[in-house]
């Protein structure tokens, strides 16, 4: 029998269960179980699969936002949109994010911060929470749609500023500048949390888009993204920062 490599992919995502969760065809299967049915003519044990798939996201939703407008999830790894993600080039095996375009833009952060901020170690770094676990009316509630991540958060008392060096500093301004402002960090609240990184646009932003477009192109470049040489102190990089900075500091 003869399949489209669409379909192919689709039936190994059910398959292969949570480790495939990621991957874009799996996500569009499970979204309408009936019309991938229809679309694929697929029989009977895939249809059930992809049933008993859609009810396992089910179960991980909690039917609330997060301060971003990304629904919260109440479990990790569990079916639904929040796994325990890869940290290449660091020490951290894995961090509970949002797959797809969050997880794109957050490990982004966390590797630049681990080569250009300060390295670092197993445990550094925390994604989602439960919604039960974290505060509703602070920034941190965004951890609970696995849109966020908290970088040693013991080193950086919430309502404290000052945390890390002038130095240190530059490459937090200019890792956001880089990601165009679609990233926020938590020092730049009303009440400061410098060990909080979030995104700050809502799901669908076509700007969350583009960035991310961008960081994927590099993937494929050597020298490019994380990792690559970068001049923070260059005028046209200062510049961007420091107009970004201007204008998430103005919206706190």
């Amino acid at each position: 029998m003869n399949i489209s490599r669409r379909t192919f992919l689709a039936r190994t995502a059910v398959i292969a269960g949570a480790t495939a969760a990621a991957s874009l065809p799996f996500s569009e299967y499970l979204a309408s179980p009936a019309h991938a049915a229809d679309r694929y003519n697929e029989p009977e044990h895939i249809r059930e699969a992809a049933r008993r798939a859609l009810e396992r996201r089910r179960r991980t939703r909690s039917g609330t936002h997060s301060p971003n407008g990304w629904e919260m999830e109440v479990a990790t790894d569990q079916g639904g949109t929040v796994w325990a993600r890869p940290v290449p080039g660091t020490p951290i095996e894995h961090v509970a994010v949002r797959i797809g375009d969050a997880e794109t833009v957050l490990v982004h952060v966390i590797r630049r911060f681990h080569y250009e901020v300060d390295a670092l170690r197993k445990g550094d770094v925390v994604g989602w929470r439960k919604p039960n676990a974290v505060r509703r009316g602070l920034a941190e509630a965004n951890q609970a749609s696995g849109t966020a991540v908290q970088i040693r958060q013991g080193h950086y008392p919430l309502g404290a500023k000052g945390g890390f060096f002038p130095q240190q500093q530059i490459v937090i301004r200019d890792i956001l500048a880089e990601l165009e402002g679609v990233v926020r960090w938590g020092g730049d609240d009303k009440r400061p949390d410098e060990s909080l990184f979030y995104l700050d646009v809502k799901p669908g932003d076509q700007l969350l888009t583009k960035v991310v477009s961008k960081l994927r192109g590099w993937s494929e470049e050597p020298g490019k993204g994380a990792g690559g040489p970068v001049d923070v102190l260059s005028d046209k990089r200062r510049s961007a920062a420091r107009t970004l900075a201007r204008e998430q500091q103005a919206s706190s």
